[in-house]
């Protein structure tokens, strides 16, 4: 008998991060009876990465790799070989017209004099008050509790909301972990007697970055390991739970035994044959943002080792900007001559953005926040925009009800959601997180051990009361014409 008459069918839905991380480790442990299925025409979901007719090398955001895991740590190693740098982290914020060091609360002596008093007296206050902490109710909340009225005022709220694209009032307060620098008051008083900066904090201070091909050059070694079981153009346009068979918009139906999905978990409800009610409707606790990444190629030396920043103000759309061709020179086409910025902008129905407008209006926030001087306007060789429809999960408040809604029905139909939307907690969706959640899924079906990624959050399941409504518009610039290319990246794997 053969092997594959044994096993247990696993199909793999999208090539992301995770999809790729559960199939290479099936083929690692040898197991034969699956495939992974990917509706785009290529792998690595949101950590791919595009090269334009100008020969410049575009990420899907700033990503930056660091792990928590050494099989993660081995299997990068693995994959990149000798094809990746590593580099110092420089992150800066751009505020009242000067760069503050990474963290913000860290490093407030950067700023006014006047400005300093206050957020010092702000934090000095909330720490007095331990009890509003124990009762913040939401990130909005804790932002006050923790940080106090002026770090809140001037970079935690405005940024937070840039971010997100949703209310900080709608979020809740336990998916932090290592994502924010909590203030020490102690600290934070050293640095501004002392005139010290403190860029030290946080896990990625050092990170690698593959040599070529950008993020995308870690993702693509992985066709080579799986690519007789790996199946692009691939659109699943209905999850048949109860016989167990995916329909492909092609009109090929592949029967399953086990599903592996790493869509967004709503766009799987909405494919299931005839969900219940209570599983329908608890999408509507599932809030993301969107984004809109603005590629900006010039014709000159990087002015700038930095290598990313945080834009916390309203004179410019865009919440990052990333110095992507200091991460490699192979990012360009000439790096003694050129370099590239990255913006990444988000939007909701809370935060409206024009995509007509959004590549003047990142040209001239760069020349706002002084990234590019007015010369180069004329030095401008190419702009990229990248429309992602799902960026960020949002941890907001209803979110876990929805989630113990949601997936214990799946795993009760042998469907099993995982990834950065899949699983829809941003916590652990950095690339790390994404791709152990698909390597410990295999081996919780092969070897019996547990998933210590993804949480399991069916001890919430409740109603959900539906979606929060809300609207912040933005203004519109004079259209400029510059050469640019869009590509949008539909996001329907994580």
């Amino acid at each position: 008998m053969n092997q594959t008459d044994t096993e247990q069918k696993i199909v793999i839905l999208g090539a992301g991060p995770t999809g790729l991380g559960a199939a290479y480790r099936l083929q690692e442990l040898g197991y034969r009876n699956w495939a992974i299925y990917e509706r785009n025409n290529y792998v690595g979901g949101l950590a791919t990465s595009f090269v334009d007719d100008a020969g410049f090398t575009y990420d899907i955001g700033g990503h930056v790799m660091f792990s928590h895991y050494p099989y993660f740590d081995d299997l990068v190693d693995k994959l990149l070989g000798d094809n990746y740098t590593e580099i110092m982290r420089e992150a800066w914020v751009w505020i009242m017209d000067r760069f503050v060091p990474y963290p913000f609360q860290n490093n407030i002596s950067y700023l006014p004099k006047e400005i300093v008093l206050e957020c010092v007296l702000g934090l000095i206050e909330a720490q007095k008050n331990p009890d509003a902490l124990k009762r913040a109710q939401n990130f909005d909340d804790l932002i006050d509790a923790q940080f106090g009225a002026g770090i809140a005022k001037y970079f935690m709220k405005p940024y937070n909301f840039k971010v997100w694209a949703h209310p900080v009032s709608h979020m809740s307060r336990d998916w932090l972990g290592e994502r924010v620098a909590m203030p020490n008051l102690e600290r934070i008083l050293g640095n501004i007697i002392l005139d010290k900066a403190d860029k030290g904090w946080g896990p990625n201070n050092k990170f690698k970055y593959p040599l070529y091909g950008g993020t995308g050059g870690l993702y693509q070694p992985f066709v080579k390991y799986i690519r007789d079981h790996l199946h692009l153009d691939k659109t699943a346009v209905t999850i048949d739970q109860h016989a167990k068979q995916i329909h492909f918009s092609d009109g090929e139906i592949v029967d399953y035994d086990l599903l592996l999905s790493t869509m967004p978990l709503d766009l799987l409800v909405t494919r299931l044959d005839n969900p219940p009610d209570t599983v329908r409707d608890a999408i509507k606790g599932l809030h993301h943002s969107s984004g809109l990444i603005v590629g900006v190629g010039i014709q000159r030396p990087c002015p700038s080792e930095k290598c990313w920043l945080y834009f916390p103000e309203d004179h410019a759309p865009f919440y990052r900007v990333t110095y992507l061709s200091n991460y490699s020179p192979y990012i360009v086409p000439d790096p003694d001559n050129n370099f590239l910025l990255l913006s990444e902008t988000s939007y909701s129905p809370h935060k409206e953005e024009d995509k007509a407008t959004i590549i003047d209006r990142v040209i001239e926030g760069f020349l706002n926040t002084g990234l590019i001087e007015p010369a180069d306007l004329d030095r401008i060789e190419t702009t990229y925009l990248i429309d992602v429809d799902y960026s960020y999960p949002v941890p907001t408040l209803d979110r876990n009800a929805a989630l113990g809604t949601i997936q214990p029905y799946l795993s009760d139909h042998q469907i099993y959601s995982r990834g950065r939307f899949g699983a829809w907690q941003y916590e652990i969706g950095n690339m790390d997180h994404s791709v152990m959640q698909g390597v410990e899924w295999v081996n919780r079906w092969l070897l019996n051990e547990p998933e210590v990624t993804w949480n399991d959050f069916s001890h919430h399941a409740a109603p959900v009361n539906g979606t929060i409504h809300g609207t912040l518009g933005h203004g519109q610039i004079t259209s400029r014409r510059y050469p640019y290319s869009v590509k949008t990246a539909n996001g329907y794997v994580d």
